[in-house]
């Protein structure tokens, strides 16, 4: 997300948004909405309301919703700026926004309405850049926009409510002590099942790290072996004028200026891909080689698959599974950007074992369906979709997934079993449930695939990375052997 609207003050219990009262100067009169004229077109907060309705109603991903959004509404680079400010903020912050609004209403407003406050307070809240009447009288013209004018009264007062209540210094949080998972839930906005699991695992300090870990270093690429090398590519991202630095991960770059690396020439080519360093090494843990053939079980959208696939030179096969065939378009789209022969991607279903192809595979990697909890820097909305039942779903799922794509390993081929989360239960607990179901299969400890500063993580073959660390993603890694006979 770029902004550039900074923090008002320290938030909810110390991050953005809540403190003490601030001053006030003279205010000019502010403008009577009702004599507002509806915009010629779309502007950054109707930009920042539809992209919100399509992950709040939608179910969206935020970057695609406001990605969708902004390509749609052609705004000036200011605008986009606050456009993508005010979604950002809003869904980053949406329990708490929720939680705070929710004092002065006696029940939830229709879905237009309650986003339309989710918008304006999330410019009263943690934007320092808006002044409050801009805010207020925006989010009015947007409900009578709506055809809710009959709301405009209640809109008012909420949000003036919520200043007077900030400026008190009265937006407070649930007692930490006697409610620690409440008080996680509101304050970093996280589903309570999700701040109930992770202070189970992780005691309550560091889960709140946890589900804050912001990497901003920038965007981790790394160079198509195909067609270029670290020299070379080295020299390209100079020529672009990029401040860089190696990655830890072999073959990784951190760019740090790039803006929107996939929309570059040198991407569009084939040059590079852009892909986090956590998920790198989940691929390299294969230790793809010419010859091999390789089963990605759940590949989409490719970026695994297609750095086997390089690591392969060309030579050998990389079958590419997902289930969706909008997602295996994706993986055969990527295949071709980078010039790669070798992958063959298909529609399948990778609970149901492939026959025809059983212990045949000298590596499967499978990425699983998760959680996703090391990843909530790029995907804040799943911080407040989880479930209890969607999250003890997600273990059996896992298993049986990997129980499936196991068969396709020959004697003496590896498994490697990958997730973007930090649960337990979606990590060691499964691959623990893997190998007592399975003794033919044995853990790899080996540490000759990992970059020497992670060898103290790895504990029986598996590996945890937390968002906690620079340039990193939350991840988890587990490597298997099976026997040979």
């Amino acid at each position: 997300m770029t902004d550039t609207k900074t923090p008002r003050r320290p938030g909810p219990g110390g991050a953005r948004g809540q403190g003490g009262p601030r001053p006030h100067g003279r205010r000019r009169p502010a403008p009577d909405p009702r004599k507002a004229k509806k915009p010629a077109g779309p502007t950054a907060r109707t930009v920042a309301l539809k992209a919100l309705q399509d992950v709040v109603r939608g179910d969206a991903y935020a970057a695609q919703a406001l990605d969708k959004q902004l390509q749609a509404a052609k705004l000036s680079p200011e605008d986009r700026r606050l456009a993508a400010s005010l979604f950002y903020f809003a869904v980053e912050n949406r329990l708490y926004i929720e939680t705070m609004l929710g004092r002065f209403l006696d029940a939830k407003p229709e879905p237009v309405v309650n986003d339309i406050l989710h918008i304006a307070a999330a410019q009263l809240l943690f934007m320092d850049r808006v002044p409050d009447h801009a805010a207020v009288d925006e989010a009015v013209k947007q409900v009578r926009f709506a055809g809710r004018d009959g709301l405009t009264g209640l809109v008012n007062g909420v949000l003036r409510n919520l200043i007077r209540a900030r400026d008190a210094g009265e937006l407070t949080l649930p007692d930490r002590d006697a409610n620690p998972v409440a008080w996680l839930s509101v304050k970093r906005s996280v589903a309570p099942v999700i701040a109930e699991r992770l202070i189970d695992a992780y005691g309550l300090e560091r889960a709140e790290r946890l589900v804050t870990a912001r990497p901003e270093r920038g965007q981790a690429v790394r160079f198509n072996r195909m067609v270029t090398d670290a020299a070379a590519f080295a020299a390209w991202l100079d020529a672009q004028e990029y401040a860089w630095h190696p990655g830890l991960v072999e073959d990784a770059f951190i760019v740090e200026n790039g803006g929107n690396l996939a929309d570059t020439d040198g991407y569009r080519q084939g040059l590079f891909s852009i892909q986090g360093q956590s998920a790198m090494l989940a691929a390299q843990a294969v230790e793809a080689k010419p010859g091999m053939h390789i089963l990605d079980a759940c590949a989409a959208p490719g970026g695994k698959t297609a750095l086997m696939a390089e690591r392969m030179g060309g030579a050998g096969r990389v079958y590419a599974w997902d289930v969706h065939e909008h997602r295996v378009t994706l993986i055969r789209a990527a295949a071709r950007r980078l010039g790669l022969d070798n992958v063959r991607a298909t529609v399948y279903d990778a609970r149901e074992p492939m026959e025809s192809i059983r212990m045949t595979m000298d590596a499967v990697l499978v990425d699983a369906p998760c959680s996703g909890l090391g990843v909530l820097n790029e995907k804040p909305d799943i911080k407040y979709r989880a479930t209890a039942e969607s999250l003890d779903a997600l273990p059996a799922l896992q298993l049986q997934i990997l129980e499936s794509a196991a068969q396709a390993v020959k004697p003496g081929g590896r498994l490697v079993y990958a997730t973007c989360t930090v649960l337990p239960q979606e990590n060691e607990d499964v691959v623990s449930a893997f190998l007592k179901a399975h003794p033919e299969f044995a853990p790899d400890t080996r540490a000759n695939w990992l970059p020497e500063a992670l060898h103290d993580g790895l504990s029986d073959g598996m590996l945890t990375l937390s968002p906690e660390r620079e340039d990193f993603e939350g991840f988890f890694i587990a490597r298997m052997t099976r026997r040979q006979a």
